[in-house]
């Protein structure tokens, strides 16, 4: 049975009036997304409200078309720090496509590794041998796999930073 993902923001109704001014309860109203989640992404620097009422953040009305990019780079893979080089605000946003380029880049060499995986875990499932790990397309898949995270645990090694003092 396939499993269909939806974005985590319903957009029940985009207003993109720039001017109107809508306190934090509507923001969260209208993008489904709780308060907290707003304030986390205002102290990451993803939105800015524009003054207070009381105790009450006010955002501009296009915060809405705002935070459905925001999900939308989420839904595409996107981390916070990522979304918040991503895009620059000024009267409407700016994304940097060369930005979006190397994502969809990222996203076909994940897409060619899982649909390895899958194909492994398929023919291991219906492997004729008796004992899978008598089977050379297995050996072959453990073989490369072994190589594949290897050489990715030299990658993230590489780019930590070093504790020595």
């Amino acid at each position: 049975m396939k499993t269909r993902i939806q974005p985590q923001v319903s957009l029940r109704s985009i207003e993109m009036d720039d001017h109107r001014e809508i306190d934090i309860r509507e923001v969260s109203k209208r993008t489904g997304l709780p308060s907290s989640t707003l304030r986390y992404y205002e102290e990451k620097g993803l939105i800015k409200s524009i003054s207070r009422r009381g105790i009450t953040r006010v955002f501009p009305g296009s915060v809405v078309e705002q935070l459905s990019l925001i999900s939308l780079a989420r839904y595409a893979g996107f981390s916070l720090n990522e979304i918040a080089s991503l895009f620059t605000y000024g009267s409407k946003p700016n994304i940097d496509r060369e930005q979006l380029l190397d994502k969809a880049d990222e996203l076909d060499k994940n897409i060619r590794r899982l649909k390895a995986m899958r194909d492994g875990l398929r023919h291991v499932a219906n492997c004729p041998e008796e004992n899978q790990l008598e089977c050379p397309n297995f050996q072959g898949l453990i073989k490369k796999a072994m190589k594949l995270q290897h050489k990715e645990d030299r990658k993230v090694k590489s780019t930590k930073p070093s504790r020595r003092n």
